[in-house]
């Protein structure tokens, strides 16, 4: 940044900033500072960002340079500020100038925001020409990325784009002292999106539209409401028929809902919220937050069987109104039936959630991207996002390394993100969900568009998993044959750790612990349980959990009881246990189909390692959903329990193998001797995570490296993650885990980006 000032005193400046600076605010108070430090200029947006040109006297002009960065508007990240002294001109005045949208794009688009304090106090002030209108918003809050569909970002780039401006709209959107100055969304009961509610024929229902569903909400109905980033299927979460209705409907028997609630106070009567809680809960991002559950407040139907519940605040005013209304907490799940992507237009909602939905409360703002509630966890002072999306997405994550050529990463079949890359930093898309479906699939090609021409990057490199029939695979092969692109494959689990280094700056060498329900080896088995020695670059795999039959293949997913079989197959009197007479004579099969290897591939999973003790343990034979049964066996482990059963660990063909076996013979001994479930559950959560110490102790003692990476979906466990990063700091580790991206598969396009780049750099 060039330091000397012109002569006489008076200087004149060209500022580029770069970041997250569009829709929200930055030009306005680029316009209010000019005129506190009384400096001349103008300020505009274009393609990389926003530019301004500031004169005045040398000492206004370095004020303006040091208050830009440090008092920018709450929802912008600047990321880059670059200065260049220019002849002076001796203007006079202070304007904004026209956007500019030539030039490659650099700008970033912001996510989506929670409707700010102002915006919330006009809402319910009865004298505010905005109150009870559903639609407020300001530069501060409202809709961004869900509604962009090109950039700079402009009302005419937006879903906005059909709703002229009223008077007083127009009046305040010219006014550089008015909050929503440049607003784009800005609008108004006059001139913006208006409600209606609809029967599941899609027949407008008479009467006011809020107070109407209110109403259905209260008689127990389930209503689909039309959001930011989709639409939610809502109904009263105090209520057992009506809970139980929606889960019929919607065909998800089990796996949790999640909970909206008016305020802080309503959740706390919830759950447990600490200061940590209440931080993610209250901020902009307004994400799904699971929280230890108080026994009373809701149905038992809405998290059964879990001690946690998935807890969140209003974030647009239409939420704020109908929580109001209502005066209940409300469950909102997403859109759609069990496996499919969430509905966002309307005629697809009122196609496919007609079967579910008595009412729809509709609006006429089009939703040009859409966009799933993000879901974190508060972990040690902090949190830990387990899915990444509304409220997150498109927001870029800084990396530490640069990109030779930009990247784009395909990510995995479950949970999928895709993520596009250039420079040093990574775009991952909003979740996106599981690619094996049709529907999905289209999802997930539209992300890949709309993300390519929001932030201009045209993929030299396209990273993909190793897997020959994930969806996306072939996806990634057909583009890189089609348009002349490198492909770049890469181990599903060298991309769990290559998102864990990435998200905390580290390129290694790490010991990396990977443990999931599924990934395809190099070697053709299925890997799960895995203890690699990574660099971004490369990985050699230096242990894993013992292998064993997963027989029927994918059958032994959807039914834990197959893998506790598969664990026992040589243990004579396995028959006699209870998870054996309740399978009958399927036990006998199935232990059959183990012995003989007929379809039963080996595995090394760790996620399979958890069926099998739930399933042993009785706490589930079958799943209805992904780590299910895991999840529940979490639930039931004795917090106050210190005990941990034994894993040996020995070398086999040069590699560490932790007999995984022995846990699951711990547990069946203790179990027989009629010891509780919950304290069992405990010691073997404590005796896997005693297990990935010693293999690591091995590891670090005859490689020196003393930095351990975890990732993986089985560490979104707490209990597991708690207990393995202790284990691993009292041997003196530096453990890494994730923060800012999913352990899941929704980190996985991160890190095939990052893999695919330190390869290019390897080479060039």
């Amino acid at each position: 940044m060039p330091s000397e000032d012109t002569a006489d005193g008076w200087r004149r400046v060209e500022v580029r900033v770069e970041g997250i600076v569009q829709g929200v605010g930055f030009r306005p108070f680029v316009h209010g500072l000019a005129e506190r430090f009384a400096l001349s200029g103008q300020v505009g947006n274009d393609s990389a960002g926003v530019l301004a040109e500031v004169e005045g006297p040398r000492e206004s002009v370095a004020s303006f340079l040091r208050a830009l960065p440090a008092e920018a508007p709450a929802l912008a990240d600047v990321q880059h500020c670059s200065v260049t002294d220019r002849p002076p001109r001796g203007t006079s005045g202070f304007r904004i100038a026209h956007s500019d949208s030539s030039g490659p794009r650099r700008t970033l688009v912001s996510a989506d925001a929670a409707t700010c304090a102002a915006c919330l106090a006009e809402l319910f002030d009865p004298h505010d020409r905005r109150y009870r209108y559903p639609f407020v918003n300001c530069t501060g809050c409202g809709p961004r990325y869900t509604i962009v569909r090109d950039v700079p970002y402009d009302r005419g780039n937006t879903t906005m784009a059909g709703f002229d401006l009223c008077g007083p709209c127009a009046r305040e959107y010219h006014d550089p002292a008015d909050r929503r100055y440049h607003a784009q969304p800005v609008c108004c009961p006059d001139c913006g999106p208006t409600l209606r509610l609809v029967d599941s024929g899609g027949a407008v229902r008479g009467g006011d539209p809020l107070a109407g569903a209110a109403e259905l909400l209260r008689a127990g109905a389930v209503v689909a409401v039309k959001g930011l980033g989709g639409y939610h299927l809502a109904v009263d979460a105090t209520s057992a028929p009506a809970t139980a209705r929606l889960r019929a409907r919607k065909h998800r028997e089990d796996k949790p809902f999640a909970v909206m609630v008016a305020s802080l106070a309503d959740a706390r009567r919830l759950c447990a919220v600490d200061d940590p809680a209440e931080r993610l809960l209250t901020s902009r991002r307004r994400p799904i937050v699971l929280l230890d559950r108080r026994r009373a407040g809701v149905a038992d139907a809405v998290a059964p069987g879990n001690r946690e519940l998935g807890l969140m605040l209003p974030y647009t005013p239409l939420h704020h109104l109908l929580l109001a209304d209502t005066g209940l907490p409300l469950v909102l799940t997403s859109g759609n039936v069990s496996d499919e992507p969430i509905a966002f237009t309307d005629g697809d909602a009122l196609g496919r959630l007609a079967g579910i939905a008595d009412a729809f409360l509709l609006h006429d703002r089009p939703i040009h991207v859409r966009a799933d509630d993000s879901v974190v966890r508060p972990w040690r002072g902090d949190g830990v996002v387990l899915r990444r999306s509304r409220g997150y997405a498109p927001e870029p994550l800084p990396v530490a390394w640069e990109f030779p050529r930009p990247v784009l990463a395909c990510g995995a079949e479950q949970k999928n993100t895709v993520c596009l890359a250039s420079g040093r930093r990574v775009v991952v898309s909003h979740h996106i969900g599981d690619v094996g479906n049709a529907e999905t699939l289209t999802a997930f090609t539209q992300a890949v568009e709309h993300l390519s021409r929001l932030f201009d990057i045209t993929p030299a490199v396209v990273a993909h998993d190793l897997h020959p029939d994930y969806a996306a695979t072939r996806y990634a092969v057909e583009l890189a044959d089609s348009a002349g692109l490198d492909a770049i494959g890469v181990q599903h689990h060298h991309a769990h750790i290559a998102s864990c280094l990435a998200d905390n700056g580290v390129a290694g060498p790490v010991i990396g612990v990977a443990f999931d329900g599924t990934g395809y080896g190099t070697d053709g088995t299925v890997w799960g349980g895995e203890f690699l020695l990574a660099t971004l670059a490369d990985f050699e795999r230096a242990g894993h959990l013992a292998p064993v039959p997963l027989p029927g293949g994918a059958a032994a997913v959807r039914q834990p009881w197959r893998m506790a079989a598969s664990y026992l197959h040589r243990d004579p009197g396995s028959e006699r246990l209870a998870v054996a007479r309740r399978q009958g004579g399927r036990w006998d099969q199935v232990v059959s189909l183990a012995r003989s290897g007929v379809n039963s591939p080996l595995t090394s999973s760790a996620g399979r390692l958890f069926d099998a003790v739930a399933a042993i343990l009785g706490v589930r034979d079958t799943v209805t959903y992904e780590g299910q049964a895991a999840i529940e066996l979490e639930q039931r482990a004795d917090p106050h329990e210190g005990g941990a059963y034994p894993a040996p660990v020995a070398e086999r063909e040069g590699r560490l193998v932790v007999d995984s076996g022995a846990l699951v013979r711990a547990v069946v001994d203790d179990h027989c001797r009629g010891t509780d479930a919950a304290v069992v559950a405990a010691r073997f959560h404590h005796g896997l995570a005693k297990a990935v110490r010693r293999t690591c102790d091995l590891i670090a003692e005859r490689t020196g490296v003393r930095t351990v990476a975890v990732s993986g979906g089985v560490f979104a466990n707490r209990l597991l993650l708690d207990r393995t990063v202790d284990e691993l700091a009292d041997a003196g580790f530096t453990v890494l885990t994730h923060r800012r991206l999913p352990c899941n598969d929704g980190g996985i396009s991160a890190g095939q980006a990052v893999v695919a780049a330190a390869r290019d750099r390897s080479v060039s």
